[in-house]
């Protein structure tokens, strides 16, 4: 098979124990071009375009919050964010309590303080977020008529977990749940996902690709639907058992390499 596009996820699939891109990940990935190289991620596109720079790929598509907002040279190609209405319950049911909001919108990304979680997700994804109140951020959204690409709830893993159930049981038909940890949940909208995202980079960007002609690489739950969809769905040594059940192949972990071997393998 000649493969014409490839699709990665970012955290625990391409970087390495650094969070970083290995010399080997540049070098694979610059050695197959000019196949597309697409980050796919639950990150918003400022926490993706350093990477870019990396590959020296940055006329390339990316694809951001899980699907949820779709770029092509800073054109929006897709934009599906959730309900104010459902954000303002959100924003209530999370107050008097530990939780920290962080909410994201493109290339914002507002958060109530500069705490733990927030210096945490700013050393992980090297942007840094903006101080302002999740209900002043929600009067402006509705003012400006937008909404938030993703919702990220992070705390201790109890009031996590009750969250979760709060959500789960009130917001089932509007949104879409994702824990990558039990003191993290992220949030988008329900009718987003990566396989969606790589449909629209098909029909607006390169009507000459395929589905069975991808190959994307993932680790996690919301990497499932993806892998099933593409031509070869590779997951990381290190994902979890249900994405390792579904791969059509599995590469070393993204602490070794992965997916340079695998492009290296796939792709001579």
């Amino acid at each position: 098979m000649s493969y014409q596009l490839i699709c990665s996820d970012i955290d625990g699939t391409l970087l390495n124990k650094d969070r970083e891109l290995s010399k080997q990940t540049i070098a694979q990935v610059q050695r197959v071009s000019p196949i597309p190289f697409v980050l796919i991620s639950s990150r918003m596109p400022k926490g993706m375009r350093h990477l870019q720079k990396e590959f020296k790929n940055e006329s390339t598509p990316l694809i951001a919050y899980n699907g949820g907002l779709v770029l092509n040279n800073e054109k929006v190609l897709h934009s599906t964010f959730i309900k104010n209405e459902v954000l303002a319950q959100i924003i209530d049911q999370c107050e008097n309590t530990n939780v920290h909001l962080s909410l994201f919108h493109a290339d914002e990304w507002y958060v109530p303080a500069m705490d733990y979680w927030a210096k945490r997700e700013e050393n992980n994804t090297k942007v840094t977020p903006v101080i302002k109140s999740p209900v002043d951020v929600l009067t402006s959204w509705v003012a400006e008529e937008k909404g938030a690409h993703k919702i990220m709830c992070m705390g201790d893993a109890e009031e996590i977990d009750t969250l979760y159930k709060w959500l789960e049981n009130n917001f089932s038909d509007e949104i879409m749940l994702y824990r990558s940890k039990d003191t993290y949940i992220e949030i988008s909208h329900k009718n987003i996902s990566k396989k969606t995202a790589i449909e629209v980079l098909l029909k607006q960007c390169y009507t000459n690709i395929s589905m069975e002609k991808v190959i994307a690489f993932g680790d996690n739950y919301n990497d499932i639907e993806m892998l099933k969809a593409v031509g070869l769905g590779i997951a990381v040594a290190n994902a979890n058992e249900e994405v390792l059940k579904v791969a059509k192949a599995i590469t070393d972990s993204n602490k070794k390499d992965g997916v340079a071997k695998a492009i290296k393998e796939f792709i001579g």
